[in-house]
């Protein structure tokens, strides 16, 4: 929790609240479901909350933005920004029903009224979305045929619509193949964390 409030002390109580409260449902969550990896809960909020929230340092979301987390797992990177901006609107989705299960009982539990979790496959989402947010589910070219159709063309953000996915390692020859326009963040000029020295943003412009 230092870590979240030291990078983000713009925080409410309530944001801070909520964010206090993750560690606990997910560690009683694991007991049941494995979610996250027993040697990742004990990283949990440098691992998986701040990771989630270094998208966040590349572009905030306005009030009334459309979000969708493709390939969430038990809610990464789409619990922690959905608590960093209330007044956005989430849609989380996954094809494994028990991982859903866990988002929408942990979205319940810390009152997270703009999460929507659903599961299913992202080729089966149709609605439109400012920006596809994931954490490294596949390649990025054949990440953008599953969600080329859900980007909108009405841009409001600062950044053009279209994905930001967490990355880490040499992206080099896995961007070569894509035909769109894109940027590599490095999270390490966000976080001082040796976790973060290899981890990125990809900005894919859609």
């Amino acid at each position: 929790m230092k870590l979240i409030a030291k990078y983000f002390p713009e925080l409410t109580t309530d944001q801070l609240n909520k964010f206090r409260k993750l560690e606990e449902l997910y560690n009683e969550w694991n007991s049941k479901i494995n979610v996250i990896s027993r040697k990742d809960m004990d990283h949990f909020y440098e691992h998986h909350v701040l990771h989630s929230l270094g998208i966040a340092k590349i572009q905030t979301f306005l009030p009334g933005s459309q979000i969708l987390d493709v390939g969430t797992g038990g809610g990464f990177p789409g619990i922690p920004l959905a608590i960093l901006f209330p007044e956005t609107s989430f849609l989380l989705v996954d094809s494994i029903g028990k991982k859903i299960k866990v988002v929408q009982e942990v979205a319940k539990a810390c009152n997270i009224g703009n999460v929507e979790a659903i599961q299913c496959r992202a080729e089966e989402v149709k609605r439109k979305f400012d920006f596809v947010v994931s954490r490294a589910v596949t390649t990025l070219p054949d990440f953008v045929k599953w969600i080329e159709k859900n980007i909108s063309k009405e841009n409001r953000h600062s950044m053009k619509n279209g994905i930001l996915y967490l990355k880490g390692g040499d992206l080099e020859s896995e961007l070569a193949p894509l035909r769109f326009e894109h940027r590599i963040f490095n999270i390490s000029d966000c976080f001082e964390e040796e976790f973060f020295e290899t981890k990125k943003v990809v900005h894919v412009r859609l």
